[in-house]
């Protein structure tokens, strides 16, 4: 019995200084460079604000990828999709797709429905090739080191993040994680369908 449990102390003790090893590649020695090459992903959780829960219009401005300005006061009258991302980003890129599905929905349908991503830890360079890459259409803005986040309420903490902004400019919904088109759809449509 004290062989066994001596065993399986070494293993442990093992286990434990190969978490704390010289490996670049380490969880902890990527934590230890302070370089945020790690992202928390969300699990896909579903928020969906009653209108009297909102708080006052969200702030959000910068320049896209092709160095046009876009604030969100120029959305007003639409509902916004905003999908927090970035190239390096696995499930980031998987929803690419069903985002685009959306927005081109909306698109053809000619409803008052804005798409725009917001870029985080990427460059420009990165970004359009992924955009690319999955035929994506609507804008992303352009990484400014987070600080375009500050407008955002406190309402991103995972990358991806898709938060979906009424009429006013307030955010009525947030998806923390991976999302897919047919939730896009349901929260945008029931954002439509409010009264001003």
């Amino acid at each position: 019995m004290r062989a066994a449990a001596a065993a399986l102390a070494a293993v442990a003790l093992a286990g434990g200084l190969a978490a704390c090893s010289d490996d670049p590649n380490s969880i902890s020695a990527q934590a230890k460079q302070g370089d945020n090459k790690g992202f928390v992903a969300g699990d896909g959780q579903i928020e969906s604000l009653a209108v009297g829960q909102r708080k006052k219009p969200a702030r959000l401005a910068g320049k896209t990828l092709d160095g046009k300005p876009w604030n969100l006061d120029s959305a007003r009258g639409q509902v916004v999709v905003l999908n927090v991302w970035g190239s390096w980003c696995p499930p980031c890129q998987k929803e690419l797709p069903h985002l685009q599905d959306a927005w081109a929905t909306y698109q053809k349908g000619g409803k008052p429905v804005q798409f725009v991503g917001l870029l985080q830890r990427d460059t420009v360079d990165s970004a359009s090739a992924t955009l690319a890459k999955f035929k994506v259409t609507y804008p992303s803005l352009q990484d400014d080191g987070g600080k375009t986040l500050l407008g955002l309420q406190g309402r991103v903490v995972t990358t991806p993040t898709t938060l979906v902004i009424d009429k006013q400019g307030r955010i009525a919904a947030r998806v923390s994680g991976e999302t897919t088109a047919t939730t896009v759809r349901t929260l945008v449509d029931q954002t439509l369908r409010e009264q001003a």
